[in-house]
């Protein structure tokens, strides 16, 4: 069974990290471009880290630079989301995603990334 499971969510005050995990099962992440997105209440989704299956680069809207990075461990199967620096508009459902990487600027910087989504894990950054 091809499928992405998410963990490492929960609740975190200001200013606080939590690193993300995302297992791949029924396929081999190594020649899959890499995503994660999120969505708050309300909101609609919001890409905050791709990599790229064509150079291992990595790409985040400019008001996440510096506080959130994407990673790959090929030999677990698993991608990450290290994010530090919380802030309370940082709460939403953080869900991963794999795609073929084709056709980059379509779908991302890092092309098609949303042909296989996990179903997400509750981030909530409060007092």
């Amino acid at each position: 069974q091809v499928q992405l499971v998410e963990s490492g969510g929960g609740s975190v005050q200001p200013g606080g990290s939590l690193r993300l995990s995302c297992v791949a099962s029924g396929f081999t992440l190594d020649y899959f471009a890499l995503g994660w997105f999120r969505q708050a209440p309300g909101k609609e989704d919001e890409r905050v880290a791709c990599m790229s299956n064509r150079d291992g680069s990595s790409y985040y809207p400019d008001s996440l630079q510096g506080r959130f990075a994407i990673s790959r461990d090929n030999a677990r199967n698993t991608m990450y989301l290290q994010m530090n620096s919380l802030k309370p508009d940082d709460t939403a459902v953080y869900y991963c995603t794999v795609g073929d990487g084709t056709d980059p600027g379509h779908q991302s910087p890092c092309g098609r990334i949303r042909e296989i989504r996990g179903q997400g894990t509750q981030v909530t950054v409060s007092t």
